[in-house]
């Protein structure tokens, strides 16, 4: 039986306890992305993509919740080359994605405009958030950490780490899917 893979994403940002300081934005630090293999019902690979920011600094608050420091994310790709990453090496442009909400979807739409950068993936997004709140007839959408003790799975890893955080997700997509809940891209990206 042929494969059926899904990219699962979730992505960390620079962050300020209230309003970022003047002249900063918010943007992408950490791409978390865990391949699934729904067919098979199992993770098959995890990555972390470390992305330098241009137009803000991690702050002490961002450093707490993520782990993150300025001096790691450094070390990391532009943005546009985290980008082009995902287009090639993590085929985000052909296979169907999901996040934990829309947020992560929205993030990268905002930066691509405001960064003139390709948006690295196609218009099949789930939000998995959403999914699973219709699964299980929730009244309110929960937080990745709540799903996983609804669904009685582990946090494995840190919360607020964007590999930890996609290999969670993805977890509760593979749940989801052994129940018979993920019926595939529900959600369709807006272009960018």
């Amino acid at each position: 039986m042929e494969p059926e893979l899904w990219n699962v994403v979730d992505v960390e940002a620079t962050c300020w306890e209230g309003q970022p300081p003047p002249g900063q934005v918010s943007e992408i630090i950490e791409i978390g992305l865990t391949v699934v293999d729904l067919t098979a019902r199992r993770r098959v690979d995890r990555h972390r993509i470390l992305v330098r920011p241009r137009r803000s600094a991690v702050s002490a608050f961002c450093t707490e919740l993520t782990g993150l420091t300025q001096r790691e994310v450094e070390t990391g790709v532009s943005f546009a080359g985290a980008c082009r990453l995902l287009a090639v090496e993590h085929a985000a442009g052909r296979r169907p994605w999901a996040s934990w909400g829309d947020y992560d979807r929205l993030q990268f739409s905002r930066q691509c405009r405001a960064t003139g950068t390709a948006y690295p993936f196609g218009r099949r997004h789930a939000n998995a958030k959403a999914v699973f709140t219709d699964a299980r007839g929730l009244r309110k959408r929960p937080g990745m950490a709540r799903a996983l003790e609804l669904a009685g799975l582990p946090l494995e890893g840190r919360h607020h780490s964007g590999a930890d955080d996609a290999w969670n997700i993805a977890a509760l997509v593979l749940s989801l899917a052994g129940t018979g809940d993920w019926t595939g891209p529900l959600v369709v990206g807006p272009d960018p």
